[in-house]
């Protein structure tokens, strides 16, 4: 079966020049939001064109999140693991899981298509992981971590897990001990890190896609 196409269309307010995407055939936009006047559509319907595929040219990693917070980070993880084909993400502590409502917001669906499970200690699930023959590689900074880009081994028996930890306190520095590597992003200006989401989907996409030896 075919995915349904969703189609939208542009509105524009000819009174104070508000633009904005709305849903084809639905209501909202036909009033300017902001003063009231009738829009006009600027744009007739429209879909967005779908992505080619890629071919991965590094590896294709687990995941484990030890004690994330946000359902809105999960829900992003879970849309970003989709996109580089992540093999499974290993939900552990207080990490909420896909039946969490809120998670369907940023997953947009990734949340029925990745593989996951739960766990309620990251330390335990970890050593598990490190047992049965994977490499736990952390995310996370520290004068003992080195920048990810150009510092990846090359070996596709790894199997590697990324480890991402706690908006707040971090990844447990039991599970950074059973880590062979601890990577960091390279950061600019003031602040010394970034959202977890967001760090996960530049770590991930260069782990999937920006090994072109392996």
């Amino acid at each position: 079966m075919e995915k349904a196409v969703i189609r939208h269309i542009i509105r524009q307010c000819p009174a104070c020049n508000f633009r904005v995407p709305v849903l084809a055939g639905r209501p909202e936009g036909e009033l300017c939001p902001l003063c009231g006047t009738a829009t006009v559509v600027a744009v007739p319907p429209y879909a967005e064109l779908p992505a080619a595929a890629a071919e991965p040219s590094g590896y294709r990693i687990e995941v484990l999140l030890d004690n994330i917070r946000s359902t809105y980070n999960v829900g992003s993880i879970f849309r970003s693991a989709e996109g580089c084909g992540v093999k499974h993400i290993h939900l552990c502590g207080l990490t909420p899981d896909p039946s969490h409502h809120k998670i369907k917001k940023t997953a947009l669906g990734a949340e029925k298509t990745v593989r996951w499970s739960s766990s309620r200690n990251a330390l335990s699930k970890a050593a598990e992981l490190k047992k049965s023959g994977h490499t736990l590689w952390a995310l996370e900074g520290g004068p003992a971590s080195v920048p990810l880009f150009g510092n990846v081994p090359v070996n596709p028996e790894l199997k590697p897990v990324l480890v991402i930890g706690n908006e707040i306190s971090g990844i447990d520095p039991e599970v950074i001990d059973l880590c062979e590597k601890t990577f960091r992003l390279p950061m600019q200006g003031g602040k010394t890190s970034l959202n977890a989401a967001v760090a996960f989907g530049i770590a991930a996409y260069y782990l999937s896609f920006g090994i072109t030896a392996l």
